[in-house]
Formats: C-alpha cells, structure tokens, sequence
C-alpha cells in the first residue's frame, strides 16, 4: 500500500504534465494541510510556475486541477494565490482503514530481505564507562533499527567498540604489577575498577618514563599475537562487555559486537592497496589522504591518516577497513554511522575517501552520518553530576525507574508492588528514550525526569496513557474484537472520525519519513498527533451502545495496534494497565 503523499504525487505529476508538459522534471510540492479547514493537503506548485508562465499563479492552479483525473478525493480547491486543496473521500479512508486493520504491517509492503542495512551505534570504550554520552546514540541507533526490521529489511546491528589501541598497553603494564591476579583469571573484577586502574595507569604513563616503556611493550605485543598479552586483553574485555550487556538487557537492545579488533588484520593490506591507488601522501612521516574540499581552521588541507609516523594504525585506518569490509563482505546497501555531530567531518572524509578508492560506489549503496546533539542539565550544560563527573549511563537509567515508581506511588498507593515496578521500569525507560527521540536529533536537549515524566503533552507516558485508554474502552464494551473485524467494516462519517482516519492512513507515509531522513521525531510527533486526534474522537463520538458502535471499535482497535507498533518501534514497551 502506496502512502498517500505518494498516490496524490503520482496523481499531480500527471495533472502538470498534461497541462504544462514543460514542467514535467520538475519537483513536486504535495504536503500535509497545516489545517484541517484546508483540506488534507496541499500542491504547491502553481506560484512557482506562474513565475515562469508570467501567467497569475491562480490561473495556472486552475490549469492543473481541470486535469486532475480521480475518484478517491473530492474536488480541489483553489485558495489564496494558488494553493490547490485536496481532501481524501471518507468512503476512500474507510476503504484504507480497514485494509490496514486487516494487514500485518497495516498494508506497508515488505521490504525485500535482500536489501541489507548496516547500522554502526552504541559504540563504547573497552575498560569504561558508558556515560550519558552513550545514550543518544544507543537509543537512536535501535530506534533505527527497529524501523527498518519493522520493514522488513535485512538489518545488521553492529557495535564498533573501542578495544584496541595505545590505552590497553598502560592498563595491562599497570595490572601486571598491582593486579596480576585478575588478568591471569585467578581474581574477578569490575568495571568500575578497571576505570580506577586506567586513570591510575595514564598518571603513570605520563610521569615514568620506565612505565611508559613497558607500557608501548604491551601494545607491541597485543599487536603481535602475544598468546599472554591477548589473553590478558580478553580479560579486560570479557569484565567490559558484561557491564555493557548489563545497559542493553535494561533497554531492551540487540547488538554484535565488533569492536576495532576485528578490523586490526586487515589494515596492513588496506594501507598498501590504499597506496597503490596512488591517494596516500607522506606528511611529516605519516601516511595520509587529503580528500578535496576539507581544509582546517587554517584553510590547510585536512588529512585523513591513514598510519602514523611510527607505523601505527588509528581511528582513521579502522574506519576505513569498516566501511571496505560491509560494502565488499556484508554487501550492504545501505550504511548508517549514529555518533554524535562532532564526528561529522571525520565520516564524511571516510566517505568520500572511501569512494575515491572505489569500495564505495554512492549510486549502489547509500551512507549516511546519523550526528545528533548534546544532553544537557538543568543549567544549560553537559549533564554531569554534582561532583562534576559524567554522568554514567546505568545511574541515568535506574534514577529515572525510582522516579516513575515515585510517581506511580503517589497516583495510587495501593497499586501492587510487582505490578508497580513493572510499570514503573516501563515508564522510567520509555520516558528516557521518548524525550531524546521526540527532540530533533542534530539539537541539543535539556534533560529532565519532572518533564519526560509528565502524563500530559508529548511524552512517554501520554502516548501510553491513550493507548491503554482505548484498551479501557474495548474492555468495558465486552465485544470480541476478532469477531468483529470478520462481521464489520469501518465507516467514516463523524468530522472526528475523518480526522482520526486521516492520522491512522498516514501511518506509513510517517515510518516513510523517518526511514528517508532518519529523523525518529517523526514518529513521536505522527505519534503524539494521533493520541491527541483519538482523544478528540473519543469525546466528541460515543462507542458504547451508538448505532456506531462497531465500527467505532474498530477504529479504537487499530488506533491500538498503530499507537503498540509506534511505541515498539520507538524501543518502549506498551503497558495494558496504568
């Protein structure tokens, strides 16, 4: 099933055609009425060509509608200085609903399984914390996720961790000496002691000179396979995985892991492939591409270093070996990179670099550099505690689990209390997520546990509020909704339920929306639209014993089934009871 942005695009593009063959490469201009009182939506199209024709753009509106050949909208109208209106038929939204109602991705066609989307976030460092740094790109990269399996695309999730590099050579140096019991297996430990370990190691490191010796030693000998050194290595990155894997069963996320390690084989063969396509330059000793059109604050030529001066390898050698290994092994059709907008220039230098070197052909496979913004405190600036550390991403989390049970408590004291922690951890997390997805993500966001947990306006709990009152109001009828949807059909005819039908059929444009510019606020605004629509319906049409009544229930059930697969989308899980 076509969105409907798509059929009236089609429908437009033949009407200018026929009446302006001229302008038939030109861009179409079909959007969403800001008001209901002007129709559904909008072709824009008229003022622009009046400009052209030097003919009055009303006129040229005229034109268009006069070969608008179709059955399924009322007649247009002309408003303004050539605004051309469109409203769907109710009897044609009906029709839409209830294939929808009847479909298991309301009439979205699967996308082909052979359509591979490879989507690198989350992205911690091995040996520490993940901090509300993390959050964004975590809850953005499921999000994303989510959207395209919803599709029906062949999605791949990969965590690039930090777990190779200069850092493990101090740590191990350090835990040789002071805890040699942890990495021979003898002795478990946590993360947060191999983050006081590293701390104490890079004082070390920077101070004697000794230290920074047998540090540089270690890396060396993980670099060459050192059966020890590694094993002490997978140690250290055993104790980190499982504090992640603590984080992703709480959000509910799936991810594999495949950190900068995996990479590290083939980077010897990438540099001199890379130099035998003649685009490396040697500059102050290291190995680097200048990839046209990036220059620096100075107006020199950003390099892309690709191996340092001493041999070693970097981020940019990684990246790289990255992107060759998912276009020519993964065979992705599409890569999506989700880290913060400081990141931006670097990805796309790795893009363009990556095409100059031919593993990256833009016309079969497309890539996109998903940055997103910071989170912020109550005093405008990065989140921190009070202490002045980051903010550890884990204490983000259960703080706002024990601030919705807080909540929970006061509503209804008498709730029970497996029911209200169930509901709180459902509250408390979908609350976190709802508020970074529903904020544009290339912006920054105030974070607040007082207004993401709100059960009024656009938050988590306002979406899931509406959706268990339409489970209240199926409940309380005592109908058998799987019957029902064999026997009845719905019918639009209330101003209210037109409304909300036209919200419901705009499901798939909405998902159409995010998957084109990743923008999961689309989905939380589609989201909160249709919550505030099915309120208005509720009021202003009875379900419970109206002439109506079944078709009316039918529409709460899909408004249900739309508000569950929009949550789950999102990465929340709907509660039935609130």
């Amino acid at each position: 099933m076509e969105s409907l942005k798509n059929i009236l695009s089609k429908l437009f593009y033949l009407a200018i055609t026929e009446a302006y063959p001229e302008f038939k490469d030109w861009p179409l201009e079909i959007v969403k009425s800001t008001q209901e009182k002007f129709g559904h939506y909008q072709c824009n199209n008229a003022m622009k060509m009046a400009k052209l024709l030097k003919t009055p753009p009303r006129d040229v509106a005229a034109s268009i509608v006069k070969h608008v050949q179709s059955d399924i909208i009322l007649p247009c109208e002309i408003a303004g200085p050539g605004f051309i209106n469109i409203q769907f038929k109710s009897s044609y939204l009906s029709e839409r609903l209830n294939t929808m109602l009847h479909s298991p991705r309301f009439g979205i066609e699967e996308q082909k399984k052979d359509q591979r989307i490879v989507i690198d976030f989350s992205s911690p460092n091995t040996a520490k914390e993940m901090h509300v740094g993390h959050l964004r790109s975590t809850i953005i990269g499921d999000c994303l996720a989510r959207l395209f399996e919803f599709l029906g695309y062949d999605v791949l999730r990969l965590n690039h961790i930090g777990d190779w590099g200069t850092s493990f050579g101090m740590l191990l140096a350090y835990m040789k000496k002071n805890a040699a019991a942890v990495l021979e297996g003898n002795e478990n430990a946590s993360l947060s002691q191999l983050v006081s370990w590293y701390k104490a190691s890079k004082v070390e490191f920077d101070n004697d000179p000794e230290f920074k010796k047998a540090s540089q030693l270690e890396v060396v000998a993980l670099q060459r396979g050192d059966e020890e050194t590694k094993r002490g290595w997978e140690i250290l990155c055993s104790i980190s995985r499982k504090a992640y894997q603590e984080i992703y069963d709480l959000l509910g996320i799936k991810i594999e892991e495949r950190g900068e390690s995996f990479y590290n084989p083939l980077l010897p063969a990438l540099v001199a492939d890379l130099e035998s396509k003649g685009l490396v330059t040697i500059s102050d000793g290291a190995k680097c591409i200048f990839v046209e059109g990036f220059k620096n604050r100075e107006g020199s030529p950003l390099p892309l270093m690709i191996q340092k001066s001493d041999g070693g390898y970097n981020y940019d050698t990684t990246d790289m070996a990255a992107i060759r290994h998912r276009v020519e092994v993964e065979h992705a059709d599409r890569i999506i990179y989700v880290t913060d907008m400081g990141q931006n220039t670097h990805f796309q230098m790795i893009f363009k670099a990556a095409e100059a070197a031919g593993y990256l052909n833009p016309q079969k496979t497309r890539v996109d550099h998903v940055g997103f913004g910071l989170v912020l405190g109550a005093d405008g600036k990065k989140l921190k505690t009070r202490s002045g550390e980051t903010e550890k991403l884990i204490d983000l989390l259960t703080a706002s689990i024990d601030y919705a049970k807080r909540l929970l408590l006061e509503r209804n004291p008498e709730m029970d209390v497996y029911e209200r922690d169930m509901l709180a951890k459902a509250l408390g997390l979908g609350a976190i997520k709802y508020a970074d997805l529903s904020s544009h993500r290339t912006s920054d966001y105030q974070f607040s546990y007082e207004k993401m947990l709100r059960f009024e306006g656009n938050t988590a709990a306002f979406i899931m509020y509406s959706y268990v009152r339409v489970g209240g109001i199926k409940r309380k009828v005592g109908a058998d909704i799987e019957q029902l949807m064999q026997t009845t059909k719905i019918e639009l005819e209330h101003p209210a339920e037109i409304s909300l039908g036209l919200t419901l059929a705009q499901f798939p444009e909405a998902l159409e929306q995010v998957a084109d510019d990743l923008l999961p606020n689309r989905l939380t605004d589609y989201l909160y639209e249709l919550a505030e629509k099915f309120n208005a319906f509720f009021r202003d049409c009875r379900v419970e014993g109206s002439p109506q009544q079944n078709s009316r229930l039918l529409i709460c059930e899909l408004v249900a089934k739309i508000l569950k697969s929009g949550l789950e989308i999102l990465g929340i899980t709907p509660v039935e009871k609130m």
